[in-house]
C-alpha cells in the first residue's frame, strides 16, 4: 500500500519535510544540533527541527548520505530521526549543565532540549545557535503537543483517515481474521472443534447489552440469552479457545458490588449459582476457576516494575551506560521486570497443565476481563496451539484476544495524556513473553523477534486504529459519528497491513527463514510413515533440522552472546543472595583478566533456587525431557537465567551494546549459510534441476555476510563507526583490582555464556 506524501521546503539546502496526508506543521526551529550519541566528544549534525501535529522531526543537512543498505529496513511512516507525538516519554532540559524536566509554561528555555522516547531512544538537541525566539516556539510547541490531555476526536488518527485516499485492501490470501463478523466467530469454533459445546451469539449487535464485550461473542451452548443481557455482560462465561480433547479455556468478568443493596447481592449470587451450575454439569464436567485478580499480578505491579525497568535502557551517553554496567544485575533485579515475565509464564504453563495433562476446563476471572484475562489466555493458547505461532494465528489472536477481548489500549498506553493515567504496558508484557518462546524455540514461530519488535513500536503510530481505542464499540461509534459529518466513512487502518510501513524487501525480515513447517501428507501415505518433507522451505528444512537435537537448536538460535566482543548479561544468575549483585558484566578484551576469572570455580550458580508447585513439576519436567514437537505443545524454561532481556528492542539504540559480526543474527547467517549447502547436497541426491524447492528463497540478502552484521539487526544495521567502546578508568576503579574481582565468583556468571 502507497502512503502518498506532501512536500514542503524547509531549509535552503532542499531538506525536505515529508508531510503524511492531512498532516499539519506547527512550529520549526532552524540551526539545530544533533547529538551522535555515541560521540563522546559531542558533535553532530545540524539541521532543522519541526513539530507537526503527528511527529517531531530533525531534518538534518546531510540525511542523504547514508548508505543504501543501512536503509532497507526503512519505515515508510517514521523516519530514522521522526518521533511520533504519542511516542514521546519525557522531555528534559538542560539548564547551565543541569537537568530538569520541563512540562507547562516555562518561564526560562534550556540550552539543550533531551526527549526520551516510548521505544527508547533518546534524542539530544542543542539549542545554542538557534535564535530565541524559534527556541520558546519550538520548546512549547514540543511540550504542549506531547503533555496536553487531548479529546479522542482530536488524534491524528482520523485527521490521517478523513485526508488519506485509496488505500489499496488487504491482500486476502493472507486475511488476518478480524473476529467483527459471526462468521469469525463461527469460523474459530470450527478449527478448534469446540462447536459441539459452544455457540456464536449475536444478542450484543448494535451493543445493545454490554458496550464493554464485542458486537458477536462465543457461549457455552446451554446458557440462555435471556442471561447474557442481565448485568451488562458480568458474571458470562466466555470462550476464548478449545483444547484438542475438548477442554476449554473460559474468562469471565467480576460482578459489580454493590455493598448496599442486599437485594441486587442475592441476585448476582443466584445468578452466578446458576451460571456456575451449567459450566458444571456435562458436557463441560471439571471446571477449574483462576482468580487474576486476587492471586496474581496487580497492574501497579507492571506499572511500577516497567518504570524502573525502562531507565536502563534510556541512556542519554557512553559514561552514563557504563555506571549502570557497574550495577547492573541489582538494577536489573530491582526492576522485577523479568520477575513478572517469569510469573506469567509460569501461570500459563499452570493452566496448560489443567487443560492437556488433568483434562480440566479453565476459567480465568478478573474485574473486566480486558487486561491479565487477555495475557494468560494469549499465552496459553501461544503455548498450546501452532497455528498462533504463525503470522496469520498470532494477528489473529491478538485480535481475538486483545482488541475484541476490550484491552483498554487507549488507556493503558496513556494516549491521550490524561494526567490521573500513567500507562500500565500489559500488551507490551504479552510481546515479552511471547519473544522468551521465539528465543528459546526460533524453529517453531513463523515470524522472527524483529516482527515483534515493530509491532510493539506501532503501538504508538496514530496512524493505525487498531491499538488506540479502548473497544470495538468506542471505534464503532466514533466510525457512525464520522458518517454524520462526512460524505464516506473513514478508512481506519488496520496495522496488519504491513505495506503500509515496509517494502517488500524489509518486510521479509518479518518472516523466520529457519520456520519448521508442518509437512503435509502426499496422497497414499499413512499418518506416522516416514516421508520426505515436500517442496519448500518447511519441508526440507524440517527433514534437516531433525538431525540436531532441540538442546542444540536451542542453544544455537538463542544465545546469540559467544562472541568475543563486548556483550552485557541479559539474564540474572541462578542463585540470588541477599545483597545483590554489584559488579557489571561486559567482557573486557584484558587476557590476563579473563584468564583470573576463568580461573575460579564458578559452580555456585548452577544450583537453581527458583522450585516450581508440585502440581506440574512433573510434566513440565517431562515435556523437557522429550524431543520439542514444534507443531505440538510448546512450553518455556522458566528457571532464572533462561528469562533474558529482550535486547533487540531495548539495547538496539545503544551504540555500546553493539556486537560487530556477533550476535543471533551472526547465528543465523551461519545457519543459512549451512541450509545452502544441505539444500545443493540433497538436490544432487534427488537428481532434481537446481532451484527447485529452493529453501532459502524468501531469505533476506542481507542476512549474508554476517561478518559486517550488529547483534542487534535489523535496528543497528551496519557499524558506521569501527571505533570499540572503552571502560572509563573511573569504571575500572568502581570494580576494584583483578584479585578483589576474581574473588567474587559468586557474582558472575560463566564467560561462556556472556
Amino acid at each position: 500500500m502507497e502512503i502518498h506524501t506532501n512536500e514542503k521546503e524547509v531549509t535552503e539546502k532542499e531538506v525536505t519535510l515529508h508531510l503524511l496526508p492531512g498532516e499539519q506543521l506547527l512550529c520549526e526551529a532552524s540551526t539545530v544540533l544533533k547529538y551522535v550519541q555515541e560521540d563522546s566528544c559531542q558533535r553532530g549534525i545540524y539541521g532543522k527541527l519541526v513539530c507537526t501535529d503527528f511527529k517531531i522531526a530533525f531534518l538534518g543537512d546531510d540525511d542523504s548520505a547514508l548508505d543504501n543498505d543501512e536503509t532497507q529496513f526503512k519505515n515508510k511512516v517514521i523516519g530514522e530521526n521522526d518521533i511520533t507525538l504519542h511516542c514521546v516519554d519525557q522531555i528534559y532540559g538542560v539548564f547551565d549543565e543541569k537537568k530538569k524536566t520541563l512540562f507547562g509554561q516555562l518561564k526560562k528555555y534550556p540550552e539543550k532540549l533531551i526527549i526520551h522516547c516510548k521505544d527508547l531512544r533518546v534524542f539530544h538537541f542543542c539549542l545554542r545557535y538557534t535564535k530565541e525566539e524559534e527556541v520558546k516556539r519550538i520548546v512549547s510547541g514540543i511540550i504542549h503537543h506531547t503533555q496536553a490531555p487531548k479529546l479522542l476526536k482530536r488524534l491524528f488518527l482520523f485527521s490521517y483517515a478523513a485526508a488519506a485516499q485509496n488505500h489499496a485492501a488487504t491482500d486476502p490470501r493472507n486475511h488476518t481474521v478480524m473476529f467483527d463478523t459471526l462468521k469469525d466467530w463461527c469460523w474459530e469454533l470450527e478449527r478448534t472443534k469446540g462447536s459441539v459445546k459452544y455457540k456464536a451469539v449475536s444478542v450484543n449487535e448494535g451493543y445493545k447489552v454490554c458496550e464493554r464485550l464485542p458486537a458477536y461473542f462465543v457461549v457455552p451452548t446451554p446458557l440462555p440469552e435471556e442471561d447474557l443481557s442481565r448485568f451488562q455482560g458480568h458474571g458470562i462465561p466466555l470462550w476464548c479457545w478449545s483444547c484438542h480433547n475438548g477442554c476449554a479455556l473460559l474468562k469471565m468478568s467480576a460482578l459489580p458490588k454493590k455493598e448496599q443493596d442486599d437485594g441486587l447481592s442475592q441476585m448476582q449470587k443466584s445468578f452466578l449459582d446458576g451460571i456456575y451450575k451449567t459450566i458444571h454439569r456435562p458436557p463441560y464436567e471439571i471446571v477449574k476457576t483462576e482468580d487474576l485478580s486476587s492471586n496474581f499480578l496487580s497492574l501497579q505491579d507492571i506499572q511500577t516494575a516497567y518504570s524502573k525497568f525502562k531507565q536502563l535502557f534510556l541512556i542519554d551517553n557512553s559514561t552514563e551506560f557504563w555506571d549502570t554496567d557497574i550495577k547492573w544485575f541489582s538494577l536489573l533485579e530491582s526492576s522485577s521486570w523479568l520477575d513478572i515475565i517469569r510469573r506469567c509464564l509460569k501461570k500459563a504453563i499452570e493452566i496448560t497443565e489443567c487443560l492437556e495433562a488433568q483434562n480440566m476446563n479453565v476459567l480465568l476471572l478478573e474485574e473486566n476481563a480486558s487486561d491479565l484475562c487477555c495475557l494468560v489466555s494469549s499465552l496459553v493458547q501461544v503455548m498450546m496451539d501452532p497455528h498462533c505461532r504463525t503470522r496469520i494465528g498470532f494477528q489473529s489472536l491478538v485480535q481475538k484476544e486483545w482488541i475484541m477481548g476490550g484491552h483498554s489500549f487507549l488507556d493503558r498506553c496513556n494516549h491521550l495524556r490524561q494526567s490521573d493515567k500513567e500507562e500500565v504496558p500489559v500488551f507490551l508484557l504479552f510481546l515479552d513473553c511471547v519473544w522468551q518462546l521465539v528465543h528459546q524455540h526460533p524453529p517453531a514461530f513463523d515470524f522472527t523477534e524483529t516482527y515483534l519488535t515493530v509491532l510493539s513500536d506501532s503501538l504508538y503510530i496514530p496512524i493505525f486504529s487498531t491499538f488506540f481505542f479502548n473497544s470495538p464499540h468506542q471505534k464503532d461509534n466514533v466510525g457512525r459519528e464520522s458518517q454524520d459529518t462526512q460524505s464516506k466513512p473513514l478508512n481506519l487502518l488496520t496495522v496488519w497491513d504491513w505495506s503500509v510501513q515496509f517494502e517488500p524487501k524489509a518486510q521479509m525480515l518479518l518472516k523466520n527463514p529457519l520456520y519448521v513447517e508442518k509437512p503435509k501428507l502426499d496422497k497414499g501415505q499413512r499418518k506416522g510413515m516416514r516421508f520426505k518433507g515436500p517442496q519448500g522451505r518447511g519441508g526440507r528444512f524440517s527433514s534437516w533440522f531433525s538431525l540436531f537435537p532441540a538442546s542444540w537448536t536451542r542453544t544455537a538460535l538463542s544465545s546469540g552472546t559467544a562472541w568475543p566482543e563486548h556483550q552485557r548479561q541479559l539474564s540474572l544468575p541462578l542463585t540470588q543472595s541477599k545483597s545483590s549483585p554489584k559488579r557489571g558484566f561486559f567482557r573486557e578484551e584484558t587476557d590476563h583478566l579473563i584468564k583470573n576469572l576463568l580461573g575460579k570455580r564458578i559452580s555456585k550458580l548452577i544450583n537453581s533456587s527458583d522450585e516450581l508447585h508440585d502440581n506440574f513439576r512433573e510434566f513440565y519436567d517431562s515435556w523437557h525431557s522429550k524431543p520439542t514437537d514444534y507443531h505440538g505443545l510448546l512450553l518455556p524454561h522458566i528457571e532464572g537465567p533462561e528469562i533474558k532481556v529482550w535486547a533487540q528492542r531495548y539495547l538496539r539504540w545503544i551504540p555500546e551494546a553493539q556486537i560487530l559480526g556477533g550476535g543471533r543474527a551472526a547465528t543465523v547467517s551461519k545457519l543459512l549459510e549451512m541450509m545452502e549447502e544441505v539444500e545443493r547436497l540433497q538436490e544432487k541426491i534427488d537428481a532434481r534441476p537446481h532451484g527447485q524447492g529452493a529453501l532459502l528463497a524468501e531469505a533476506p540478502l542481507l542476512l549474508r555476510g554476517s561478518a559486517r552484521l550488529s547483534a542487534l539487526f535489523p535496528f543497528a544495521l551496519l557499524q558506521r563507526h569501527p571505533s570499540k567502546p572503552v571502560l572509563p578508568t573511573s569504571g575500572w576503579k568502581a570494580l576494584g583490582d583483578e584479585e578483589d574481582l576474581a574473588k567474587r565468583e559468586d557474582e558472575f556468571v560463566d564467560l561462556g555464556d556472556v
